[in-house]
């Protein structure tokens, strides 16, 4: 009998906490409905028509952020949407309060929803106008003034002496040579020996050359001193007739000045052929300087010496009046034929060579040819 009245009381106390707790509710929604002037069952009404307001703001700001296109136009859209005493955002906010109590929490979380989307579009609208961008809402309009002059590109060009270089390279291809490269680092066999330079002549003198340590026991080996060597390596493998022209980097340990440099460029040509004679030489060189040079451009002949022509010459162009010393040139010795295996009875020949720089100075005006490598910029814009 005790277990059943104290099961009663605890069911009759349940009762009379439920009845409390209902009647509670029903107070504050009696109590809100009175302060919104409305009655409890108009609460759905209400969130209902603020959700719509929210969609409306969200909306028209999302057009208007969207196709603004200038500064002020930004601004009128700012104090619009997002002002803080007259704008519609405001205005929503306002209409929080006038919700019922049930309904604020969701209310609120919607409100700074749209708060934050709109803050985002008007940001948005702000960058882009700062890229110097504008799209209308269709994606469509552009500000771009294509009118205007645009920035110039700043290019690069070719340097002066590869210009050079290559300029010479089409003129003899015009009269029937290939041009051809071989290695910087050489043997002395090709360097000096085929080219009837024997040991104790003094162009071998470690004061005139870039010698390279080797190995113990091996002959040292040196930075070239001529393209002649291209023309040793070729007709090593070839057989006449032969128009080549060769064109590369030589070393000579010279002190720079305002006509040499310690390393330079130099072109030098040869043709075997069965009667070839200076004649020959000759009109191939005026051909070169003619069309290097411009106009009619003569050459002149003086008796030299060099190990691996015979006879030689150094040669002259009168170009503005004057001459000019251009390189040296010669029937190539039957030593050096000899020396790669053509019969001197069969073939002869003629080989010249010429610095590439000294040609390029004439031709642009140049006083010094150090100014080919200081890297100027001013300078070399010029070309």
């Amino acid at each position: 009998m005790r277990r059943e009245r104290h099961s009663g009381c605890r069911s009759r106390l349940r009762s009379r906490s439920a009845v409390t707790v209902s009647k509670g509710r029903d107070d504050a929604a009696r109590a809100d409905a009175q302060a919104t002037g409305g009655k409890p069952d108009e609460e759905a009404v209400v969130i209902e028509s603020f959700l719509a307001e929210l969609a409306a703001f969200r909306d028209a700001a999302s057009g208007v952020l969207g196709g603004v296109a200038e500064g002020s136009g930004l601004e009128q859209a700012r104090i619009e949407f997002l002002g803080a005493r007259s704008g519609r955002l405001k205005a929503i906010q306002k209409l929080l309060s006038g919700l019922a109590a049930g309904d604020r929490p969701a209310g609120g979380r919607h409100f700074n929803e749209a708060k934050a989307a709109v803050t985002a579009l008007f940001a948005a609208a702000q960058e882009r106008l700062a890229a110097g961008g504008a799209t209308g809402v269709d994606g469509a309009a552009d500000v771009i003034d294509v009118t205007l002059p645009g920035e110039p590109v700043r290019l690069g060009h070719v340097h002066p002496i590869t210009q050079t270089i290559r300029r010479v390279q089409e003129i003899m291809a015009r009269l029937g040579f290939e041009s051809v490269d071989g290695p910087e680092v050489e043997d002395q066999w090709h360097n000096f020996e085929a080219l009837a330079i024997p040991a104790e002549h003094p162009a071998r003198d470690p004061l005139d050359n870039f010698y390279l340590a080797v190995a113990r026991g091996a002959d040292p080996l040196l930075l070239r001193s001529q393209t002649s060597t291209v023309q040793i390596r070729v007709m090593e493998n070839r057989r006449p007739p032969l128009r080549i022209v060769s064109l590369g980097r030589v070393y000579r340990p010279d002190t720079a000045d305002a006509t040499h440099y310690p390393m330079f460029h130099q072109v030098e040509g040869l043709l075997i052929e069965p009667g070839t004679t200076m004649a020959h030489l000759k009109s191939v060189l005026r051909q070169l300087a003619s069309s290097f040079l411009g106009g009619d451009v003569h050459v002149r002949f003086r008796p030299s010496f060099f190990p691996f022509t015979e006879p030689s010459v150094e040669f002259d162009m009168e170009w503005g009046g004057r001459w000019i010393e251009m390189g040296g040139a010669g029937m190539v010795d039957p030593a050096v034929l000899a020396a790669v295996g053509y019969d001197p009875d069969e073939v002869s020949g003629f080989a010249f060579g010429l610095g590439v720089e000294r040609i390029a100075a004439r031709r642009y005006g140049v006083a010094d040819i150090r100014d080919f490598y200081r890297n100027d910029v001013r300078f070399l814009r010029q070309f």
